[in-house]
């Protein structure tokens, strides 16, 4: 059901993530969100950063707005995307965390390189009974956000398949039935977030696409059955809310996960074969390889492509991610092309400014080909000349 993006041509947003503000000192840690929130401290710590978040995206003119991920805690590597879920949801001993085995096939990262620290940080509980939605509370950080802007507010969360193999598991016999559960789970509190009116719920990393990079899922889950988990998760959803599927090749510290860049083209049948409105690729870090491929395989789904390099301080320039969407509107229609940034920018490597000016920068680019088509443009209040600091003559 497209609602964020149903009467916009080219819309622009953000994965997801951002930087946190230096006095946003204040974690969840084992809390509930509610909990958290009746904490004075913590609740005008989060809420004016969520305000800032926002305000920065309007003034920038991003149409579909984020969160920024609030609620992650600042963590190693940006770890609170995985940890957040699994210390919040039902079957898990959260009393005595344990150190995570790292099990994901075809990357490794030895003593003395940034992303060691990323997996020394994986001390995660572990599954010791039934998996349930527990006290996720996604739509109270949802309302947080949407009661402060009247652009919609996209809400994002890690797939099943993630969580499954990063826990130990001391309950289910079979890998599978635990990743069921957990698929199980996030599809229940993504109902409770879509009949609440959250605009649009983007489920953020199936591994479809690592399929080919690091082998199956325990061994035994292909592409297919994981597009499968995909659907299992979202099952119903697109009846209630606008679905986004996040894809991208990692990025803790902001740092790339594989040492050569990787093309989406071995897995795009079957990520055309998930059941999502909108489908996003990386494709500014990545050079653009990948947009040909993409507009040939992903038939139906809108198409998000990011413009935005997530793992680079460099602000890119308008013309530059003009040049990007001149070149992706050669494969993929003006009316199914949203415009994006690859990742998120807020996994502890980026500050605040570049990250700022990234997002401005996308939207002025968006701009320029908006106006060769004769669409609408974005108001961008931070290029407006009339409030520049500058002592002209």
């Amino acid at each position: 059901m497209y609602r964020a993006t149903a009467d916009i041509i080219l819309p622009t947003t953000l994965t997801g993530s951002l930087p946190r503000p230096d006095w946003f000192r204040e974690n969840l840690g084992t809390r509930t969100f509610m909990q958290a929130m009746v904490d004075s401290r913590f609740r005008e710590q989060y809420v004016d950063a969520v305000s800032v978040y926002l305000r920065e995206q309007d003034i920038a003119g991003i149409d579909i707005c984020t969160d920024g991920d609030a609620h992650y805690d600042e963590e190693v590597g940006g770890q609170s995307w995985t940890s957040y879920p699994l210390f919040h949801m039902d079957g898990f001993d959260k009393g005595i965390p344990d150190p995570a085995v790292f099990r994901t096939g075809g990357v490794g990262f030895p003593m003395g390189h940034i992303l060691h620290d990323y997996l020394e940080a994986r001390v995660l509980p572990s599954i010791t009974g039934p998996v349930g939605r527990g006290d996720l509370q996604y739509t109270s950080m949802w309302k947080t956000a949407q009661r402060q802007t009247k652009k919609p507010v996209k809400f994002g969360t890690i797939t099943p398949e993630i969580l499954a193999v990063a826990v130990d598991d001391r309950y289910y016999k079979d890998p599978v039935e635990r990743l069921t559960a957990l698929s199980d789970a996030i599809n229940e509190e993504l109902h409770e977030l879509a009949d609440a009116g959250c605009p649009v719920v983007q489920l953020e990393e199936p591994q479809i696409h690592m399929v080919p990079v690091r082998g199956n899922i325990f061994g035994k889950l292909g592409m297919k059955e994981l597009a499968d988990v995909f659907n299992n998760t979202v099952k119903g959803l697109r009846d209630k809310t606008e679905v986004w599927c996040h894809t991208c090749w990692g990025n803790p510290s902001q740092q790339r996960m594989f040492l050569e860049v990787q093309s989406y083209a071995p897995a795009l049948e079957f990520l055309n074969q998930v059941d999502a409105d909108v489908i996003t690729f990386e494709s500014c870090s990545s050079g653009m390889m990948d947009l040909k491929a993409i507009g040939e395989q992903i038939t139906d789904m809108k198409i998000a492509i990011g413009v935005i390099d997530h793992h680079s301080l460099q602000v890119e320039q308008p013309g530059e991610i003009a040049h990007h969407i001149r070149e992706a509107l050669k494969h993929i229609p003006a009316e199914r092309l949203i415009i994006s940034s690859d990742c998120g920018m807020g996994r502890e490597g980026m500050s605040r400014r570049h990250a700022r000016y990234k997002m401005i920068s996308l939207v002025q680019g968006t701009n320029i080909v908006r106006k060769e088509l004769g669409l609408p443009v974005a108001e961008c209040l931070a290029e407006d000349g009339r409030y520049s600091l500058v002592r002209t003559e």
